[in-house]
């Protein structure tokens, strides 16, 4: 079968601004220095020998970081640009849902506009006039059609570029990060309207940050990255490598920022105020408000009662300090990016200058907007405290981390039974919990639905994964 769409060893180097400029056209060419002096450090790859093929009626996603090349490919296959080196070859009417209501004039009606923009696309004025009441009611327009589109808001602008995109009837429908264009019920109209291209057998090529999208919608899938192909197939097994990717960056990012942080909060240094509970984030850009010094001083010489009310930092007295604070995976390693319902174990290591018979460890979580998922000590779990001497290891061990997506902090601390902070480590490590559960809260109970009657669910292929049972 011959393809709709072959890119073969495909290649775009976009040149890097440099800031150098000439005052003529006339002096750049006396000097002979436009291309000549133009180096590999002037220039950036957009793509890098890019191969791929689309067959007609396939639905084909394209998925990457930003700045991965997704859209220079679309660009590429549309004809809005041309490849450095490499083939481009694209069979059949095409229709790019690139830059919506590129070419719509402001100051003149939207119906006018999308007589031009659908003459634009190829259509004659009869075959315009033949989908107007279509398209006008597909982007839901009907009251602000004859008003000037300077008047639209900018979801009305897009929602009618949508709309006369959608209604050329291509061959080949062409995508680009298009779907938040409207509200929740308007991206559903697009959708259906995909499944209908489907179905009568038209080509789509999507690129998109929606990674449901291209699982649910898609025969075929394509992961760019820093302008290379890493993977093409099943959308599902490059949706999980893209995925696997993504984590590894999170993991390396979180890690150099729960050090940074440590590093700060043990020389007394912050980066920048903190503001506690109940106090803004201008309040605490004040020059009255205190940085963690302050607070490790006062805090250590008068502890308060309710940790909830300090600022991030590490104060205490250090006569037992925790020396090394570490987030274990289920395969033992340190880690800072998890999957609701994993488990997870938090390891302390702990040394005492003298040996001491008051303590208590204490665990307490976070969620990005301070508030608290849950707190425990050893003294609130009734384990009385006895002898600690030398160095030792603390392990708190979470068998299910039933959290939903979000990022979280963490607080670890020794002190005695009356509050007094041997070092207190306040909101200082952070990690991140995965899932491609869309559900909201906190708290992920592990639960199961049952159901009686007449009733059925066609469940995703993805259903089961990370799922609670």
């Amino acid at each position: 079968m011959t393809p709709a769409i072959e890119l073969k060893h495909v290649s775009k180097v976009y040149r890097r601004y440099s800031g150098r400029q000439f005052a003529t056209l006339k002096s750049a060419l006396l000097q002979r220095s436009i291309l000549r002096d133009l180096s590999p450090t002037d220039t950036f790859p957009a793509l890098h020998d890019v191969s791929f093929t689309v067959q007609p009626g396939v639905t084909y996603g394209v998925i990457g970081r930003n700045g991965s090349g997704k859209s220079t490919a679309l660009k590429l296959v549309a004809g809005i640009t041309k490849p450095t080196s490499g083939t481009v070859t694209v069979r059949g009417r095409i229709s790019a849902l690139i830059e919506l209501g590129a070419g719509f004039h402001p100051e003149i009606s939207g119906r006018e506009n999308v007589f031009i923009n659908g003459i634009m696309l190829g259509l004659t004025k009869k075959e315009i006039a033949k989908r107007f009441d279509e398209i006008v009611e597909f982007a839901e327009l009907e009251s602000f059609i004859d008003a000037p589109v300077k008047t639209y808001s900018s979801g009305m602008y897009m929602r009618l570029g949508f709309a006369v995109a959608i209604h050329v009837d291509p061959d080949l429908l062409l995508v680009d990060e298009v779907l938040a264009v409207g509200d929740e019920a308007f991206t559903h109209k697009c959708l259906d309207k995909f499944a209908e291209f489907r179905r009568r057998g038209k080509t789509i090529l999507l690129v998109t940050h929606s990674l449901g999208v291209v699982e649910r919608f898609c025969d075929e899938a394509l992961w760019l990255d820093h302008g290379r192909a890493m993977a093409h197939g099943d959308p599902k097994r490059v949706v999980d490598a893209y995925l696997t990717a993504v984590e590894e960056g999170e993991e390396a990012l979180l890690a150099t920022t729960t050090a940074r942080a440590v590093a700060a909060a043990s020389s007394g240094v912050a980066e920048a105020p903190v503001p506690t509970a109940g106090e803004s984030a201008a309040q605490a850009a004040t020059p009255s408000a205190p940085t963690s010094t302050d607070v490790a001083t006062a805090q250590a010489d008068n502890p308060i009662q309710d940790m909830f009310l300090a600022s991030e930092g590490r104060w205490g007295s250090r006569e037992v300090e925790i020396a090394k604070v570490e987030l274990i995976d289920h395969g033992g390693q340190p880690s800072f990016v998890y999957h609701s319902g994993d488990p997870m174990s938090i390891r302390l290591l702990v040394k005492a200058a003298e040996p001491v018979d008051d303590f208590v460890f204490g665990i307490s979580l976070f969620n990005a907007d301070g508030v608290c998922c849950y707190g425990t000590n050893t003294y609130i779990e009734e384990m009385s405290p006895d002898r600690l001497s030398g160095h030792v290891e603390i392990r708190f061990d979470v068998a299910a981390l039933d959290l939903v997506e979000g990022t979280y902090k963490l607080d670890v601390a020794v002190h005695k039974r009356d509050g007094y902070p041997y070092d207190y480590h306040r909101l200082l490590y952070t990690f991140r919990v995965k899932s491609r559960t869309r559900d909201v809260g906190i708290y992920r109970p592990a639960h199961r639905w049952s159901f009686s009657g007449d009733v059925s669910f066609i469940l995703p292929a993805t259903a089961g994964r990370n799922e609670p049972e």
